[in-house]
Formats: C-alpha cells, structure tokens, sequence
C-alpha cells in the first residue's frame, strides 16, 4: 500500500519548511515535494505605507540577509526619486552601498558554509548527529570553527560601520545613503588587531577554499554526483560579463551554456519572467516566459553566477574561478553540493573587494544623495547571498506604496530545491521504506546546498524538531522518529 514519509522541518537552514515523500506499493519513491507552509505577506503589508519607508520596513523579512532586502528595496526607489539605475547615485553612494553588500555577502556566507553545512563534511552524512553541528566541528577542528566566528564576527562589523547597524541598519536611503566611513572606522575595519583586519580575512578566505578543495579531492565521487542534475542558471552580471553582485543586467544560460536571456535590462523583468502558484506551497514558481513552466524555470546563486559570468573582477578569486570552470571544461556546472565551492570562492571575491574598497578615498566624500524628477515606479534587483532578489514597487500622488511584488533568491531556486530533494530521495530511500537517521539527513543536505531562506517567506515561533512519519493509505503511522 502507498506510503508517505514528512520531514517537518528541515533543519540547519533559516526558516521553516517541510518535505513529503510518497513510497510506492514496492518500496520506491514515486514524488517528493518542498513544501513551504507558513504565508508571507509583506507585499501586503507595505501597501499604503510612504516610499521611503520601504528600505527599512522589508528588510525584517529576515534577520541572516535583512541587507539584501535593504538595498534591493532602496535600489527601487532610487529609480522613483530620480536618481536612475546602478551607476545613477554619487561615488560614495554607489560605493558606500557597495561596501555593506560585500559585508553581507562575506558574513552570510561564512554563517552558511561554517555553521551550517561544514558538518557535514567534517562528519559524513550518515556522521554522529550528537556531533553533527558547530559545537562538534569546534570540538573536532578548533581553528576552523574559530575562523568561521570571527569571519562572520568581521562581515558584521563592515554592516555595522555602513548601515549603522549590524541587523536592520538605515545605511541606505532612496538616491543615496546617510553616512560616509570615517578615517578612524577605515582604519579599524582595514588594519585593526588580528585577526580583525582586511588582510586576514582574505588569508583566511583561501585556507576555507582549500579545506573544500581538500574534502572534495577525497569524496570525489559523492560531491559530484549528489544531487546533481541539468538546469538552466540566471543571475545579474555587470554589462562587460564580470560577476557583479550589486548590480548589473539579467542573464540566463541554459545547460550547454547557451545564453537563453541575453543581458537585459531587469527594469523590464516582468516581460521575461512569471511566476506559477501551486497549492502545496506557498512559496510560487517562477520561471522564464518565453520557455515555459517546463522547462524554463533556472536555479540561482553562487553556481549559477559562476554559470553566467564571464569573469571574476578580483585576481585571488579569478583564479579560483578558472581552475572551477576548467573542472567541466567551461560548460555549467549543474552538481548542486558544488555551490559550496561556488560559495567560497565569492567569499574570497567579496574579501579582496572590501579590501580595496576601504583604500578608496571616495568612502570619504560628503555628497551623499542625487534625487531627480519623480517617477511612480521603480524595480531594484540584487544579487543576494542566495542568488537573485527582485524588488518592483509602485507608487501614487501621494508618496502611498499601491503595489510591491517582491522575488527572493529562494523563490527562484522552488523548483531547483524540489527536484533536487527528489533525486536524493530516490537515491537514498528506493526499496528502503524503513526510517533512518541519515536518509533524513541526506534529504536535508540537498536543501542546504543551495542555503534556503526559508525566513524571507516563513515566520514561526518555537522549538520546532525534525520529526519523519511513514503512514499506510488509510494514514496510519507505520513508523514515526525525531530528531
């Protein structure tokens, strides 16, 4: 008889979500589904809210990547106040703004591969679940697990000095921003006491790419055949083919790399991209008009801008970036747990990035706003940690939001998440309807390859364990186990 096993939530991502897998009458997986079970409504909320207020009011969407929402949201509304697109604000605008989002990117990051999914690594899948967490990777590698705080500690402190704040700053404002870095803060964030300096976070960048590096060299086999599969990939990249995380055009490439969305203007991103609902989910669909929901939906972030990109605007991480695309021999890389090496290798970007910025004398200028003739809307995109973050608002005479239709990174990877929980399900569990440990955990791994978000579009207030239920056709339980 049928079966199906829940996994309520998922552990060791941000959010709440479950996964359902149904088993059939011979013990195999017929379907598994990502389910996000908890409404989001902020594209509500805003509504009848001034313009301004956007920036600070979205970013509580989440509280790993509330600079993202700040900055997507702040980058629409310098559209509406009149200071244009990207290049539009003045030199300490642009890189003031700059600056905060290679912090974010860097603490986000390191919160990701660190905290959350190097236990995996250091202990196997199937590994002690008593260990399988920061505390048992501080116990097992301590230098690793110091390095892990103190880069995230660093990203933190580069937010702080630009938004004002570590968590829901004010850094941004629409056509510019409301502070310039002071000498004393450059020299703190540029040259202060090891290990809390520019240059040791770049050090430190490397030794995490070569410790992924050294673990793949030797689960060669499982890294590159976990969970991978075709896709297409989109990201923005800057209008010369440069990755380019704050902004850029929209670019999308299919599985042989063949641009399938060739640079366009994201202003225009409603003509290229919709997005399906489903009624098992609340999170939607998107995916690219002119193909189709079957095959046109893509995946985002870090692999995906390897994907798109042309090149690595930084000469650390550029040669990372070769040796990466040399692995498939220049065509995308379709094995979701590489978007950990992807990962690194933008930590080490977003490193030498905040290194050169904090030497750039511009971070020093007092010209801080452009404002020019008014529109009544306005679309920021953004390269969040998690990949693509759109952010379209609308406004009336009087200043009043009247829509915001918001797409966040994990939005964009619904479907990629959903078909990679899918082969690892048939994989681990296929003639297997028995519950273990570690084909719960496998399940999970899928997910966190691509560090869900599931906060940007789920809110839920206490304890909440990993529990998997196997129930019969007529819902009986077979078998329940917690985590």
């Amino acid at each position: 008889m049928p079966k199906k096993i829940t996994i309520e939530p998922v552990t060791r991502v941000e959010g709440h979500g479950k996964v359902t897998i149904q088993i059939d009458d011979f013990g195999n997986v017929k379907d598994s589904r990502l389910h996000i079970v908890e409404f989001r409504g902020f594209e509500r909320f805003v509504q009848g809210r001034p313009y301004w207020e956007a920036p600070v009011l979205v970013q509580r969407l989440c509280g790993i990547c509330p600079v993202s929402h700040h900055l997507a949201a702040a980058k629409a509304l310098d559209v509406i106040v009149g200071a244009g697109t990207g290049n539009g604000l003045t030199a300490v605008g642009e890189k003031m703004r700059r600056l905060m989002h290679y912090g974010q990117f860097f603490q986000s990051h390191v919160l990701h591969f660190f905290h959350l999914s190097s236990p995996d690594f250091l202990f196997g899948i199937d590994g002690d679940p008593a260990l399988r967490n920061i505390i048992g990777v501080a116990q097992e590698n301590r230098e690793l697990a110091i390095q892990g705080v103190m880069m995230r500690k660093y990203g933190q402190e580069i937010i702080y000095h630009t938004a004002g704040k570590k968590i829901h700053g004010t850094g941004a404002i629409p056509g510019g921003i409301n502070k310039n870095l002071s000498l004393e803060e450059k020299e703190l964030l540029l040259n202060g006491a090891d290990p809390l300096n520019a240059d040791k976070m770049v050090e430190w960048s490397v030794a995490a790419l070569d410790f992924f590096k050294s673990y793949h060299a030797a689960n060669k086999d499982m890294v590159d055949t976990f969970a991978a599969y075709p896709s297409n990939h989109l990201s923005l990249v800057r209008e010369d083919g440069a990755l380019d995380i704050y902004h850029g055009v929209l670019r999308a490439v299919d599985n042989d790399g063949k641009i399938i969305l060739n640079d366009v203007d994201y202003q225009d991103y409603d003509k290229y991209i919709e997005e399906e609902v489903r009624n098992w989910s609340y999170m939607k669909f998107p995916y690219l008009k002119h193909i189709g929901k079957e095959k046109g939906w893509y995946r985002v972030g870090p692999l995906s801008r390897l994907n798109t990109c042309d090149f690595i605007p930084s000469p650390l991480a550029q040669k990372e970036f070769e040796l990466f695309k040399a692995y498939t021999n220049g065509k995308p890389n379709g094995m979701s747990l590489h978007y950990h090496w992807a990962r690194l290798i933008e930590v080490l970007h977003c490193a030498e990035m905040i290194r050169d910025l904090l030497k750039d004398p511009d971070l020093q200028n007092d010209d801080l706003v452009v404002k020019g003739e008014k529109l009544h809307k306005g679309v920021g995109v953004i390269e969040a940690p998690r990949g693509t973050l759109f952010h379209h608002y609308e406004i009336d005479d009087d200043d009043k939001i009247t829509l915001a239709n918001l797409i966040v990174s994990t939005t964009n990877n619904n479907q990629p998440m959903n078909t990679a929980v899918n082969l690892t399900a048939k994989a681990f569990m296929n003639g297997k309807p028995e519950i273990t440990e570690p084909m719960m955990n496998a399940v999970e791994v899928a997910i966190r390859a691509y560090d869900p978000c599931l906060s940007c579009a789920t809110h839920a207030l206490g304890q909440m364990p990993l529990e998997m239920t196997i129930v019969d056709g007529n819902n009986n339980i077979i078998d329940n186990k917690i985590k």
